[in-house]
């Protein structure tokens, strides 16, 4: 089959930015851990008859968006390091490929560990996305107060056209060019942030929850995973079985037990988020506990003389490679296909190249076509509709089989 590339779809989230499937900033992949197929469990070892699940309306009248997300990917890993501009202390927390959302609470752990070193009283945060938000409302529970300097807040921001999806290890870093001993500390991140989105399980609008993901494919022989990604293509790092405890096994699934007729079916449960709903939570515990909101742009770090705090946690993401002209950050573009949302349907599904995530804002549809490469150093944030147009008549086929 021709889902994603060897190391790519079913790895974790990066383009689906991205089931991350490959993940959207976020964006989606499925995990390696999910497509170990054919294995995980017995065939139909947990299923008894036929799984009654909903059916997709996927038909190109009811695509109401398309959004495009650059997920600002860094050979090396995120940046989480200090440095002195003038007399202000920044601490930077960027680079985090397609793994912002699903890294945010971990990696605001380490960088507020840092700012509250200086002990302020008044701390700032430049940009308004998941890692903004999540390290200036960490900044706030250890005492400081927050304003977060922005020329976008959340809905606006490249943050909210993220697919959603737990993909915490999804273009985080090259095999071969990971800083040294950053395998232990992305460890570190993923089980804070995961432990932290705990509490944020059950809530109203479910800003976080749990779904079933199904990967589909139809040669029998080909297996989940069969080819190697396009010429040239790099060997993005691959952490997840450093956490495999946290998530339960994928399970192949026996013939007749659910209503797809192909000939292999793969089901793994997996995290998301629900943008809309999660970043307004996140939006109101910020100014709920007396956070304010600046709009602002900066245009280099001489800019920083603007503001009064003389600590700041940098959050820009992909915007880092202007406004500190650090060219190690590539962009890899990641574009979703929105959906009208049905409320009964309640899973995702990977099909030909193509990862869907049914979230309560709508249904994303997304290509994921030559795996973690897909949109590797594309800047254009231009909506391609005749990509969305293929993918949907894709997932449109699937169903009217």
């Amino acid at each position: 089959m021709t889902l994603m590339d060897r190391r790519g779809l079913l790895r974790g989230a990066a383009v689906l930015g991205g089931l991350n499937l490959a993940g959207l900033g976020g964006c989606a992949t499925a995990p390696a851990w999910a497509v170990s197929a054919p294995g995980g469990r017995a065939a139909g070892s947990a299923t008894f008859g036929v799984l009654p699940l909903a059916p997709m309306r996927a038909s190109t009248d009811r695509i109401f968006d398309i959004t495009v997300c650059l997920r600002p990917f860094r050979a090396a890993g995120p940046r989480l390091d200090t440095e002195q501009v003038g007399d202000t202390l920044v601490v930077h927390n960027y680079g985090h490929g397609g793994s912002g959302w699903s890294l945010s609470w971990g990696s605001g752990a380490i960088v507020v560990a840092k700012c509250m070193s200086a002990s302020p009283r008044e701390a700032a945060m430049i940009g308004c996305g998941a890692l903004g938000l999540t390290s200036a409302i960490l900044a706030q529970r250890a005492g400081a107060g927050v304003t977060i300097y922005a020329r976008e807040f959340l809905p606006q921001t490249r943050s909210s056209r993220a697919t959603g999806s737990w993909t915490p290890d999804s273009r985080i870093a090259l095999a071969d060019a990971a800083a040294p001993g950053f395998a232990a500390l992305w460890e570190e991140m993923a089980r804070t942030s995961f432990k932290t989105y705990r509490g944020y399980l059950g809530l109203p609008g479910h800003p976080v929850e749990w779904t079933d993901r199904y990967v589909l494919w139809d040669d029998p022989a080909s297996g989940a995973i069969t080819r190697d990604g396009p010429q040239g293509a790099l060997e993005f790092a691959a952490y997840h079985s450093r956490i495999r405890d946290l998530t339960p096994r994928a399970e192949t699934m026996a013939p007749g037990t659910t209503p797809f007729p192909n000939a292999h079916v793969l089901r793994y449960e997996a995290m998301q988020f629900n943008i809309a709903d999660y970043g307004h939570t996140l939006m109101n515990d910020f100014l709920t506990a007396g956070g304010a909101l600046r709009r602002m742009e900066f245009h280099s770090p001489a800019d920083l003389t603007q503001i009064t705090e003389k600590v700041v946690i940098n959050c820009p993401g992909y915007g880092a490679r202007a406004l500190w002209m650090d060219r190690s950050i590539i962009p890899v573009r990641g574009q979703i296909a929105w959906l009208i949302p049905q409320a009964e349907v309640n899973y995702g599904v990977i099909y030909k190249d193509v990862a869907t995530l049914s979230r309560s804002d709508g249904i994303v549809v997304q290509a994921i076509e030559g795996g973690d490469m897909k949109g590797y150093n594309d800047d254009n944030e231009t909506p391609d509709r005749a990509e969305a147009v293929k993918a949907v008549a894709t997932i449109a086929q699937l169903y009217g089989r």
